[in-house]
């Protein structure tokens, strides 16, 4: 959530750096109510105090046994007026409290303008091999006969799929992999629940706006789209000491999305799937260490594809592309031969203060509390690292060759093509 002083003081700059975003919001009438309902604050304080010096003149008159009729009448006076300033109070806090979650996270200063992914802009490309078109993971795994969609669909419908074998085997590796890379570089492992509530989400951003996007199983309580949700929200109404800052958490999670809006997208395969699992990476940091933590974050997560070594380029998003809650994204982007293309499987994002405003989550550096600041990323999408293993490792005639960083984790090197 953002801070509705910075917004009052800087009304012009949020206006362009939201409409960028997308944002159609009335930035005008939110602060308008938010005066009215300070208006309206002032007014009960008054009446209140005027309330309470003569519920004490009452009392004094009541000892002495003189008539109290005529205070008894501005009494209740008094109490009408408040009761209905009050609800008009609360109208207006709830409205502005609603819209107030509506208002996407204000873009960093040097993320690139744009409306789409077309104005993204390229980082870097680190490239491990010559890459040609080729089969793509959906041929390579059904002639293997280690993905099976077909059944999938009969289980649960479409988006999602069945791992057979070894390959099934190759997820579990590339898990314990990942965790491990996770704990090296200093985060803590946490087991989390798959189902949050409706507080979680709105923590991280995800609600109001995103509801349609979410998997429902009732009473307020939604399954995970990302370990994020659960991770952040560790901290929801907590005061941190600034000496524990960073705080680092990783967890292994499936990740559950409804995919609304992308009807007739990336329904082939696994790239865009309702069930997927993931190695998130959370960090808490003191709001002066932020952009380093970023760099460091981006850094754990292509270290991961470097040794597993998969070609990748490193993409900043525009302001069109960037997400509701993040400041600022940098996307890693895997190298897909079939589709000629790199695809993200990665995103590392920057949200400044805006989900510890949104969980009231503050930080204690002597006498001062302040909110840290939160990023996360996908170490990685282990999906679309899969697939990404099957297209650029595969060999014709011979099979799937394994990463050799795997080694330890696998007892074997290659999948062989069945004769």
């Amino acid at each position: 959530m953002i801070d509705i002083a910075h917004l009052k003081d800087n009304l012009d700059q949020y206006k362009k750096k939201l409409k960028s975003k997308g944002y159609v919001g009335n930035l005008d009438e939110i602060l308008s109510k938010n005066e009215a309902k300070n208006n309206i604050q002032v007014k009960l304080d008054e009446i209140k105090n005027k309330k309470n010096i003569l519920s004490k003149e009452i009392g004094v008159l009541a000892q002495k046994g003189a008539s109290i009729d005529t205070q008894k009448k501005q009494s209740d006076s008094l109490s009408n007026e408040i009761e209905i300033l009050q609800k008009d109070f609360d109208v207006l806090k709830n409205e502005l409290e609603e819209e107030m979650l509506s208002i996407p996270n204000l873009p960093d200063d040097d993320v690139p303008e744009g409306k789409d992914e077309s104005f993204n802009l390229e980082l870097e490309q680190m490239i491990y091999e010559q890459l040609e078109k080729g089969p793509d993971h959906v041929e390579i795994g059904e002639q293997m006969d280690l993905l099976d969609f077909e059944t999938a669909n009969k289980l649960s419908g479409s988006r999602f799929v069945v791992l057979k074998g070894k390959l099934a085997q190759l997820q579990r590796a590339l898990l314990r992999f990942m965790l491990d890379e996770a704990e090296s570089n200093g985060y803590t492992e946490y087991y989390v629940p798959y189902i949050v509530n409706s507080e979680s989400l709105i923590g991280t951003g995800q609600l109001p706006k995103f509801e349609e996007d979410q998997f429902s199983v009732g009473e307020g309580k939604y399954l995970i789209p990302t370990a994020e949700v659960p991770l952040t929200n560790l901290y929801r109404n907590e005061l941190i000491e600034a000496d524990n800052l960073p705080i680092k958490m990783t967890s292994h999670t499936p990740c559950f999305r409804a995919e609304a809006g992308s009807y007739g997208k990336d329904t082939r395969g696994m790239i865009r799937q309702h069930q997927f699992e993931k190695v998130e990476l959370v960090k808490f940091v003191n709001p002066s260490e932020s952009d380093k933590a970023l760099d460091e974050l981006v850094g754990h997560a292509s270290n991961i594809l470097d040794k597993l070594q998969l070609s990748y380029r490193k993409v900043v998003l525009c302001t069109g592309d960037l997400g509701f809650s993040a400041a600022k994204t940098i996307d890693l982007e895997v190298w897909l031969p079939s589709q000629n293309c790199f695809r993200e499987i990665s995103s590392c994002s920057n949200f400044r203060d805006f989900q510890t405003r949104r969980m009231n989550t503050k930080f204690r550096d002597g006498s001062v509390k302040s909110y840290p600041h939160t990023l996360n990323g996908s170490a990685l999408a282990v999906g679309r690292t899969l697939l990404a293993i099957l297209e650029n490792n595969y060999e014709k005639g011979v099979g799937v060759r394994i990463p050799k960083v795997l080694g330890p984790y696998l007892t074997f090197n290659l999948i062989e093509t069945k004769k």
